[in-house]
């Protein structure tokens, strides 16, 4: 294929999914006007305003040279909290309109990290930047960084006051992959400051306050004290885990990620020595027009997502048939990104894993995932880790053998068995064990 051609593929892909987004919910387009209003109530028509911020974003692009913001639920600062991406949305049965709702109610402020990762950095030893060309943070407590990284250790919103050095924009992401929930308007920020003292967690003290404690360590320590992976994927994005000289901002996305697959990691150790599941079992769910079947059987570790995204659909506009996509692990796990189902194959795993650790078992688990053409928008990848966490508190099924729990799935769903063998490595293992007895 000439190069030419491809990017026209792409540009033409990417258009018709913002088409088919824009027919399932002209919603977004009032949702954008209704910000315009609000933001010019709040503003007045200067470039100053006061809000209450749930929360940051820590851009990827131009990468190394990453963007910082502070979020802002400009009009609805009253219950700033239902504005952050987190578990309690699933429980309140939020729908795709509403998370785009949501998400188009919060102003990015932001600035290039350097800005004042050099000035926070002009009288230190070591160089701004670490050997991955992100800017190191450590002691980055002033200035805008400084304001952004209190909002983010925060265990409340926290009243701030921000300048604006333009006007908002808007740009939706509408690609293939959704780990992100949807960004909002976008405004460089001239500056901000607190407008209170913000309350701290202990435990979130501790992990600053200790200048040796890796990455790792902290995110599985927090989390052993209660706080989810939403809490700690925003505290990691601000740069403020790890070793001191190795703190620096991490993109949002990628923290995300991160957090999962890291006490992911933790987890799979955890009952590595715990007795297997004793029957197989098929859990499921459904929610924002994903179908999430979990199957659970006895053996060693091992995990495997299955993703069939429907024709049609904006996660595979063009196709005539499902698009399909999967990645696994063994039992020691796996040590390259899983490149097919990406984000959601960490959130995925962690739903599994907590259910394990929970119910003091170990096991093979395989998770299929059919994404209709009902999910019409990004909605994020918190709603994978939510859908497969909740397939554990309803109703579920006992098989005789993994081979009939497959069956059972493949007959629920638009999917073909011959489908699911083809992609699937444990489904494709598990036909070559039965045809090794004909």
């Amino acid at each position: 294929m000439q190069l030419d051609d491809f990017m026209e593929y792409e540009v033409d892909d990417d258009a018709q999914r913002r088409r088919l987004a824009e027919e399932k919910s002209y919603e977004i387009l009032d949702h954008l006007e209704s910000f315009e209003h609000r933001f010019a109530a709040a503003t007045g028509g200067g470039d100053q305003f006061g809000s209450v911020s749930p929360g940051i974003f820590v851009g990827r692009a131009n990468y190394p040279n990453v963007s910082t913001g502070i979020l802002s639920p400009v009009g609805h600062e009253a219950d700033a909290a239902r504005y952050e991406t987190s578990g309690d949305w699933y429980e309140e049965g939020v729908s795709i309109s509403d998370v785009f709702r949501r998400r188009t109610a919060l102003l990015n402020a932001s600035q290039p990290a350097d800005r004042d990762a050099h000035q926070a950095r002009r009288t230190a030893d070591t160089s701004p930047r670490g050997d991955d060309g992100l800017p190191q943070v450590h002691d980055a407590w002033n200035g805008f960084l400084g304001t952004q990284r209190e909002v983010a250790i925060a265990d409340q919103p926290v009243d701030v006051e921000v300048a604006l050095a333009d006007g908002p924009t808007v740009d939706f992401d509408l690609g293939r992959d959704d780990i992100s929930t949807p960004t909002g308007p976008r405004a460089a920020a001239a500056g901000a400051q607190l407008g209170e003292n913000p309350h701290v967690p202990r435990p979130v003290q501790k992990t600053l306050e200790d200048d040796d404690w890796r990455a790792q360590g902290a995110i599985n320590y927090l989390y052993n004290r209660g706080f989810d992976v939403y809490e700690i994927n925003t505290i990691l994005s601000a740069g403020a885990l790890g070793q001191t000289d190795q703190r620096r901002l991490v993109p949002t996305r990628w923290s995300i990620t991160a957090v999962d697959d890291t006490v992911g990691q933790f987890l799979r150790g955890s009952i590595r020595t715990n007795p297997s599941v004793d029957t197989v079992r098929v859990y499921h769910d459904s929610y924002l027009g994903n179908d999430f079947f979990v199957v659970l059987a006895p053996g060693n570790w091992e995990f495997e997502l299955v993703e069939a995204k429907a024709a049609g659909s904006i996660w595979n506009p063009g196709g005539e048939e499902p698009w399909y996509a999967s990645d696994r692990e063994g039992r020691e796990g796996r040590t390259g990104y899983p490149e097919e189902t990406a984000g959601a194959y960490h959130a995925a795993r962690l739903g599994v894993l907590e259910h394990l650790d929970e119910i003091g078992r170990s096991g093979k688990a395989l998770v299929v995932r059919y994404v209709s053409s009902d999910y019409w928008g990004p909605a994020g990848v918190w709603q994978v880790r939510e859908s497969v966490r909740h397939a554990f508190a309803g109703t579920d099924g006992e098989a005789e053998t993994l081979r009939e729990a497959v069956t059972g799935v493949a007959d629920r769903l638009p999917v073909p068995l011959s489908a699911l063998r083809r992609k699937s490595t444990m489904v494709a293992g598990l036909q070559s064990t039965l045809s090794s007895w004909e």
